[in-house]
């Protein structure tokens, strides 16, 4: 049965929170007011009353959004997981039943740095098309510009939800995997090169795609060398370089895919380095107090270059990034 989309919800002990009063124009789409909700979600008495409220701000934002997307969009609801698309009943039930999966084995993978939120679902919206998905994922970018596509979106603004654009169901596996990742560490305030290389990581650990890339390692390797000057790497540190709409976006991605993959062999110290990492200085303290390491080092080790300062993450140079996507962060195809 369709649910209708409530102009208002209820909860005990307090006035009722008005739905439609506080649903946002995010280019033609609703969003709900996300900090009028939790404001209204405080004034409830108990926690557990509290959750429940959240949970219908949730169901009520999205039938609105499956209203204004048109009435193809239907919204299922599986364990934990919310989702919202046109896809066909079969394939539905089998991502839903895929979120709730993967949510466990990400938290298993990332044993002691992954971290749900005891309120809410985890919410998955598959846009019918390109067009429809990026009218949507614009109201989250902060300026004006050209950015790089991408296959799907983790948005961490209020109420934590992904996005991606409708495809068979092996081709939205990975990007359900790269976004729970998100997801579960969006607790932390780490860098946004070590959140998207713990993503990469785990996407591959878990949806591990057949057949030979057309490019190769050594292939890669010159790229890197060739595209990584010192500004470059400044941007990779702050974070930005993951906006660009050239190949650095690719290779942002590759580099963190590589740190992540040969910090993070020795578990134990890698968790500490996650748990205390701040995208303030892109992670710089952390890693030389838990991992023994300087970034800059690593970084002209890799890249096959002499050591200097220049390498490291300086955050004078940052133009005023703060080294985490505040918003979303993104998986880019």
């Amino acid at each position: 049965m369709t649910r209708s989309p409530p102009s208002s919800i209820s909860a005990g002990g307090t006035d009722d929170f008005s739905i439609t009063d506080n649903l946002l124009d995010a280019n033609g789409l609703p969003v709900l007011d996300w900090h009028a909700a939790q404001q209204w979600v405080d004034g409830i008495v108990g926690e557990t009353a509290q959750g429940q409220a959240w949970s219908e701000c949730e169901h009520a934002w999205l039938t609105h959004l499956r209203e204004a997307l048109g009435s193809e969009y239907q919204l299922r609801e599986r364990g934990a997981a919310l989702l919202l698309s046109t896809l066909e009943d079969n394939v539905a039930e089998a991502t839903l039943a895929f979120v709730n999966k993967t949510l466990q084995r990400v938290m298993r993978i990332l044993d002691g740095v992954a971290h749900v939120p005891e309120w809410g679902h985890d919410i998955l919206i598959v846009f019918d098309d390109e067009d429809t998905y990026y009218q949507y994922v614009a109201h989250y970018y902060q300026e004006a510009g050209e950015f790089a596509g991408s296959g799907g979106m983790y948005i961490n603004a209020g109420c934590g939800h992904f996005v991606t654009v409708k495809a068979d169901l092996r081709a939205i596996e990975p990007v359900i995997a790269h976004e729970l990742t998100h997801a579960c560490l969006s607790h932390l305030p780490i860098p946004t090169w070590l959140n998207e290389g713990i993503a990469v990581n785990t996407e591959r650990r878990l949806c591990p795609m057949p057949g030979s890339s057309a490019t190769t390692p050594l292939q890669m390797h010159a790229r890197h060398q060739k595209f990584w000057g010192p500004a470059e790497i400044q941007q990779f540190w702050s974070g930005e370089s993951f906006l660009r709409a050239d190949e650095g976006n690719e290779l942002s991605y590759d580099l963190a895919r590589i740190i992540v993959s040969q910090f993070g062999a020795t578990w134990d110290h890698f968790r500490q380095f996650v748990l205390t990492a701040s995208s303030e200085d892109g992670g710089a303290s952390a890693a030389a107090e838990h991992l023994g390491v300087h970034l800059g080092d690593a970084i002209s080790a890799l890249l096959e270059l002499e050591p200097s300062a220049q390498w490291e993450p300086n955050p004078v140079k940052w133009n005023g990034a703060s080294g985490q996507a505040a918003c979303f962060h993104t998986h880019f195809s």
